[in-house]
């Protein structure tokens, strides 16, 4: 697979996410996204996709790097966990926040497994508050 640099590109567009990845990144551009380039348009609509989707809203960054990490954990994925955890440290979580982000990862995934293999019926739904439940 070819993960070029930005002096390596021939699309000038490819050549544009990168100097905005790169500002994102502090200087660098993930092999993720250096994957994709071959296709500018695949890398724009990515790159556009986190861009919106990654910035705070209701939820701050470290939180959404936080659900990011657990998810590339419970779909067992070695360089998103790497690169999630990485940014969820740099958006300010802590080691014991990852920690605690594996370890509800893990009682869920088994929960998860539980469920499904016995397929448990669902009684816990969002109409159950309006009920006065739980």
């Amino acid at each position: 697979m070819q993960l070029p640099e930005k002096d390596e590109l021939e699309s000038e567009k490819a050549r544009k996410i990168y100097e905005e990845i790169e500002r994102e990144f502090g200087g660098m551009v993930p092999n993720f996204f250096k994957a994709m380039a071959s296709d500018p348009e695949w890398l724009e609509v990515n790159w556009e996709r986190h861009k919106r989707i990654m910035q705070t809203g209701k939820l701050d960054r470290k939180t959404k790097e936080l659900i990011a990490f657990a998810v590339s954990i419970a779909r067992g994925c070695e360089y998103c966990s790497l690169a999630h955890h990485t940014a969820a440290l740099m958006h300010g979580a802590t080691e014991e926040e990852v920690l605690e982000a594996i370890q509800v990862t893990e009682l869920f995934m088994s929960f998860t497994t539980i469920a499904d293999a016995m397929r448990v019926p669902c009684d816990v739904t969002p109409d159950i508050l309006k009920r006065g439940g739980v």
